[in-house]
């Protein structure tokens, strides 16, 4: 557990959680670049699958929003697909106070030492940027509650990045969209992993499984998947930083490989629109970043194999890894795909949790507010 007492304020307007001097600016469009110019208008909202409202009725001083772990670009979407997990997740408790600044007061289930500058923390980054973008006469303290596990590939950074502005939201006098939540959310995950992208954010606040067709203003579109297709997560108990696993990709892939992976990503796209399992399984495969990343964790291979073997329509390294995730067509496979996959780590001398989920989970959700 650890307690702070460092604040951001309103009243130092170079306090930019990406700039070391100038105001906060938005969007991002590259990773650790300041841009000018203020938020443009976003795309009308999606539909989304919060179990409960942005805002209960009346004056909300005190709220807390869960937010569940996920899976980033599901094999064939690098940075554009991800789907919510309905197995584990954050909590952000967030309270009104009466200065205009953000304190992190607590952070609970991290053995690490997490920052405590609200500038620098994935969860309270973005609560820096819409208090001022916003101009709001108030300000906000947080506790933060981790239970995703750090470097693990199962979109721990976008969760708290995510509970904490749903959190925050439930405050408003009047609540901001998903969209304008997205694009604050953003500013958490870029502080985290050092670069902008939404695969985990989007499916985080939408739930289900989403595709970020466009980043500046965000367009966050719900892809249709079978009701039967089960997720099975297995975690190794390793760790793997966002930001090692995005260095090692190239910078520039070929045309050919360029064209091959989009096939995929359509063929995918496709077959969940149509319920086509078949097509899932044959567009499910990463040309571009899992055969970068595979060596990094060990046992790979194998586990790969072993959910092929039981019957898995694919499997792929979930996010950056370390987690490994494959798609089943029902509840009795998944179990089969999860045991294998499980055994195959062990033998490669790595311990290891399993979580299934369906691919259609519940995105973020209040669970107290008063």
């Amino acid at each position: 557990m650890f307690r702070a007492g460092h604040v951001a304020s309103l009243d130092d307007p170079t306090e930019s959680p990406l700039c070391s001097s100038g105001p906060a600016l938005f969007p991002i469009r590259e990773a650790g670049l300041c841009l000018g110019g203020t938020i443009p208008p976003p795309h009308p909202p999606q539909p989304y699958r919060m179990s409960v409202e942005l805002k209960p009725p009346g004056r909300i001083d005190t709220a807390t929003a869960y937010a569940p772990a996920g899976v980033g670009n599901v094999a064939v979407g690098f940075d554009v697909l991800g789907h919510a997990l309905d197995a584990i997740g954050d909590k952000v408790t967030v309270w009104r106070t009466a200065e205009p600044r953000v304190e992190i007061v607590e952070i609970t289930g991290c053995d690490e030492v997490l920052p405590l500058d609200p500038a620098q923390n994935t969860a309270t980054a973005g609560l820096v940027a819409m208090l001022r973008e916003l101009a709001l006469p108030f300000g906000f303290a947080v506790r933060i509650e981790k239970a995703i596990p750090l470097g693990s590939g199962m979109g721990g950074s976008a969760a708290s990045a995510v509970g904490g502005m749903v959190a925050a939201n439930a405050l408003l006098e009047e609540p901001l969209p998903l969209s304008e939540l997205l694009r604050f959310a953003l500013v958490g995950e870029t502080v985290a992993s050092g670069s902008a992208h939404a695969d985990n954010l989007a499916p985080g606040l939408y739930g289900g499984l989403t595709l970020v067709r466009a980043m500046d203003p965000p367009d966050i579109l719900s892809i249709p998947v079978p009701e039967e297709i089960r997720c099975v997560l297995v975690h190794p108990h390793l760790r793997l930083d966002t930001r090692v696993a995005r260095g090692v990709l190239p910078r520039e892939i070929p045309m050919g490989l360029y064209v091959h992976q989009s096939a995929n990503l359509a063929g995918f796209v496709s077959g969940c629109h149509t319920g086509d399992l078949e097509l899932i399984r044959r567009s499910f495969v990463d040309l571009v970043a899992e055969p970068h990343r595979a060596p990094l964790i060990r046992g790979f291979a194998a586990v790969k194999a072993a959910a092929l073997e039981a019957g898995a329509l694919g499997c792929s390294i979930s996010g950056g890894g370390p987690s490994v995730f494959a798609w089943c067509a029902a509840e009795a496979a998944a179990a089969d795909v999860r045991d294998g996959m499980v055994s195959a780590f062990a033998r490669a001398g790595v311990d290891a949790d399993a979580f299934v989920s369906p691919v259609n989970a519940p995105g973020a959700r209040l669970v107290e507010a008063s």
